[in-house]
């Protein structure tokens, strides 16, 4: 029997805490990762996200929050609130973005590094903390409690690299940005990539007017690589994969980034269910912050040709105008394809009112949904496009699925994801109405054309394989997962 002394000296069982912006877009990569994770390690892989966010994803479980004991979902995984300062949720029409930042700065730190103490008295001490973006102070957090701290990058490594150029000032991308006057067709060189125009950048340092509304996210994500930089070799965790930008992955890592692609980070990609996927019948998701609408869009979809279903969401921050609206259902019911809509009463502007007749503007062959679970549509046979704002989470599902995107990208990273769709030729980016941003009924037939050629189909069907490889038992994603955690233990951490 080993000494007491050798006993107490062991390492501690891995504990990844994972913490996450309270946003779908955020928790979604989050779980994904935490449920890889388990899945690879077996070790005790907690998600943190804010107290409102915790709430809408266990409504049953507030006995277990004040409790400090968290909650366990099927999959294993454990979840904990940190509280952000507004509990009862953030309220765009009511609440300023600014302030907020600063409350989940200071609020997040003192709650978050309850959750450690917590975890810790409980005899299940984090060993490692994983952090998405917006939330650069959960790196400071678990350095005070001696843990280390990776960075999971929840957007394109493309992305990454522009903020870290432009924050650098590298190669004078920063005064090339500048000089560009906000111009969307003029040519900024970032080193490793190739030439990208305005419009193919994040929106956030393409910025020109000082009252831009988020604009203080320029901070927060000056704050990130600032961060950064003051590590020796940060490590990165990113949502994508080998093939999919080597140019970025690469030049992040000439500049001192430990850059790991982990991706794509898709739950339903992992070995028990992908083959369900395959086949459309992918598992349901579970602990949205929006309930399913219900309404048996599935079933619909079932009774539909294989390959005829446009599907259009513009995911859960978007909101469309009551011309836009109009447009796509105008656009959708000349074109004579059936279509699977999803649109919120708060994705529509306050001059629609949220009474737009949808499915009387597209016709009799369209769909309307509150909000679905994208993942088991995007899988279903009758799917043969995706009308999509763009965002990460979407653009890698698309390609996992082998569909076909027509991109309508509007602010923060959407645009370089179309870029990428482009480049992959797995889809295609509208050209909107330089009045007013609108994509007319006219283009988007023109797109959806495009996008279901049996070029771009080919195109998606190579790259779905591809993706799925890299996640795969024994591909380069999972590889690099395991040695991101086999490094980590070895380090006794």
């Amino acid at each position: 029997m080993p000494a007491m002394e050798e006993i107490s000296a062991a390492a501690p069982e891995p504990h990844f805490l994972v913490a996450t912006y309270p946003a779908q877009g955020h928790i979604n990569p989050a779980r994904h990762l935490a449920r890889r994770l388990l899945r690879a390690t077996g070790a005790r892989v907690t998600v943190s996200t804010a107290v409102s966010a915790y709430r809408k994803m266990f409504p049953g479980a507030v006995a277990d929050e004040e409790a400090g004991e968290g909650h366990q979902d099927a999959g294993g995984v454990w979840y904990v609130p940190y509280s952000d300062g507004y509990d009862a949720g953030f309220d765009s029409a009511v609440h300023d973005h600014t302030h907020y930042m600063s409350q989940i700065k200071v609020v997040g730190s003192r709650t978050l590094a309850g959750v450690l103490d917590r975890l810790r008295d409980a005899g299940r001490p984090v060993t490692r903390v994983v952090y998405t973006l917006l939330l650069s102070w959960v790196a400071d957090v678990a350095r005070d409690h001696g843990v280390p701290a990776a960075l999971y990058w929840i957007q394109p490594a493309t992305v990454l690299a522009a903020y870290v150029h432009f924050f650098r000032g590298t190669d004078g991308v920063d005064k090339a940005i500048a000089a560009a006057g906000g111009d969307p067709w003029a040519t900024v060189r970032v080193p490793g990539l190739p030439p990208l125009r305005i419009r193919d950048l994040p929106s956030f340092i393409t910025i020109t007017s000082e009252n831009d509304p988020y604009a203080f996210v320029v901070t927060a994500f000056r704050d990130l690589v600032d961060a950064l930089g003051r590590e020796d070799r940060p490590t990165v965790l990113a949502n994508t994969f080998d093939a999919m930008e080597p140019g970025a992955v690469a030049s992040l890592r000439e500049h001192g980034l430990d850059v790991v692609p982990v991706g794509p980070v898709l739950s339903f990609l992992n070995d028990a269910t992908a083959a369900g996927a395959k086949n459309g019948t992918a598992p349901p998701s579970d602990n949205d912050l929006f309930k399913q609408d219900g309404k048996g869009y599935l079933e619909w979809l079932d009774a539909q040709e294989a390959g005829s279903v446009v599907y259009i969401s513009f995911g859960s921050l978007s909101v469309m105008s009551k011309r836009q609206i109009e447009e796509v259902a105008r656009g959708m019911a000349e074109s004579g394809r059936p279509f699977l809509w999803v649109l919120r009463k708060d994705n529509r502007s306050i001059e629609d009112g949220g009474d737009n007749d949808a499915t009387a503007l597209g016709g009799e062959r369209g769909m309307v949904v509150e909000w679905c679970d994208q993942v088991r549509v995007l899988s279903h046979p009758a799917v043969g496009c995706f009308v999509t704002h763009c965002g990460w989470n979407s653009t890698l599902e698309s390609v996992a699925c082998g569909v076909p995107v027509v991109g309508v990208p509007q602010w923060t990273d959407q645009g370089t994801n179309a870029w990428l769709v482009e480049r992959l030729g797995t889809g295609v980016r509208v050209a909107v109405s330089d009045k007013d941003g609108v994509l007319e009924a006219d283009e988007l037939r023109r797109c959806l054309d495009f996008a279901t050629s049996e070029m771009v189909r080919a195109k998606a069907a190579m790259w779905r394989e591809t993706a799925r490889a890299a996640a795969a038992e024994g591909g380069s994603s999972e590889r690099n997962l395991r040695a991101f955690v086999a490094q980590q233990v070895a380090a006794g951490n």
